[in-house]
């Protein structure tokens, strides 16, 4: 029978060592890690849905704002208003403004969007707009997370399936648990050097569909603009597949300011700037990128037009008046002029922001209904986006989401 081993005092010391560094390093990890610099505080119970509002309030008062600095628009979903500013995201009671959830992280945020339910959230860090976060929005609940080399800034859009994540040398398309169907543009380390079509491109703006992407870009060895039209979810996330590619030859094409408005299943519309000789115009593409018609513009766009999917059309503020476009054709189809921004729907009317309220549309025709007086404080000309949700209203005006309802 073997004599059991002894343990000495210095085995004792060793081991004593040993623990005393795994605590150490488990500590530094800890202190350094993500983990440690996020603060997660998900609602108790999810927010109830916000019940459609039968009739429009007859007046409209300011309830509550929030700081909103990181959004592009007023954002609302699953009965929850939500702000998103420096690193931290909010969800809010839309009638109290009280807090339902909170998500924050020690790094700024990029930008936020709503889509699926959910909120989508990223954040810089030294790889850029690189950590993206997905939260349910009625509870603030954290789904899933992803991590990729990105620009300093990047732009998000969405089109009901897809999220595009674009910056000024490449993009990313996601799905909606964030897996990525589509790299294009500059990619940092490419295990394959002939993947991506074209290298060196400037992106000016992205659009897309559950079926198409389109890209404005300048590369190196191109007159003019380049509009390509592709598949936003390839066989391979890696391999850029298109469906046509184009230098653009219209007039405005090299003119700077050119964007892409909006993408349906089968065509595509471009703003193109005028020159002396032109109009500034909406050109519409096929879903191959070739041109299809124009539209003349009297005046071009401002550096704020932004546009919003209402119903069945795109609603694009020019930076004084709203052009509604047929949102599978792209033919114009009314303009609402002394307008402060895009509209929302309510009650199966468009809310449309003007200077002494809001404005109340036929979503059809564009034809004034009626007029809600609106009182706003602090208000200096910058652009209002608009949001719906239940029988309140919200308003992001500048770096602030106002939230106005009957009190």
């Amino acid at each position: 029978m073997l004599v059991p081993e002894r343990r000495t005092r210095a085995d004792l010391v060793a081991a004593a060592v040993i623990a005393v560094v795994v605590v150490v390093l488990v500590v530094v990890v800890w202190a350094k890690s993500d983990a440690r610099a996020t603060v997660s505080e998900p609602a108790g119970r999810a927010a109830a849905p916000a019940a459609a509002a039968e009739r429009l309030p007859q007046s409209l008062h300011e309830l509550w704002h929030a700081p909103d600095g990181a959004a592009d628009r007023a954002l609302a979903v699953s009965g929850v208003a939500v702000t998103a500013d420096d690193g931290t995201l909010t969800g809010h009671d839309p009638v109290t403004g009280h807090q339902l959830w909170k998500y924050q992280r020690d790094m700024p945020l990029c930008g936020a969007e709503t889509q699926y339910g959910a909120v989508i959230a990223t954040y810089r860090d030294r790889r850029g707009c690189s950590q993206t976060t997905l939260l349910a929005a009625d509870t603030g609940a954290r789904r899933t997370a992803r991590s990729s080399f990105m620009d300093q800034q990047v732009i998000f859009s969405m089109d009901g399936t897809y999220t595009v994540a674009q910056g000024p040398d490449r993009l990313e398309v996601w799905r909606s648990d964030l897996v990525r169907t589509l790299e294009y543009g500059y990619v940092d380390a490419p295990v394959n050097p002939r993947t991506q079509p074209r290298k060196g491109c400037r992106l000016f703006s992205a659009a897309s569909s559950s079926t198409r992407l389109a890209v404005l870009e300048h590369c190196p060895d191109d007159p003019a603009d380049r509009l390509t039209v592709q598949n936003p979810a390839p066989k391979d996330s890696t391999v850029p597949e298109e469906y046509g590619s184009h230098v653009l030859t219209e007039p405005g094409a090299a003119v700077p300011g050119a964007r892409l408005i909006a993408v349906s299943e089968n065509r595509v519309v471009l703003y193109l700037p005028g020159t002396d000789t032109s109009a500034p115009e909406f050109a519409v593409y096929d879903a191959s990128a070739n041109l299809v018609t124009t539209h003349r513009l009297t005046a071009a766009l401002s550096e704020n037009t932004t546009v919003a999917r209402v119903g069945s059309a795109f609603a694009v503020y020019t930076g004084n008046s709203v052009i509604a476009l047929n949102a599978t054709t792209f033919d114009p189809m009314w303009t609402a002029a002394d307008a402060l921004g895009t509209p929302a729907l309510m009650a199966g009317q468009l809310l449309l922001p003007v200077t002494d309220g809001i404005a109340v549309l036929d979503p059809a025709t564009g034809a004034q209904n009626s007029r809600i007086p609106l009182q706003r404080t602090d208000y200096h000309g910058e652009l209002i986006t608009l949001a719906a949700t239940g029988s309140t209203v919200l308003e992001r005006r500048g770096t602030e989401l106002y939230c106005v309802g009957q009190p």
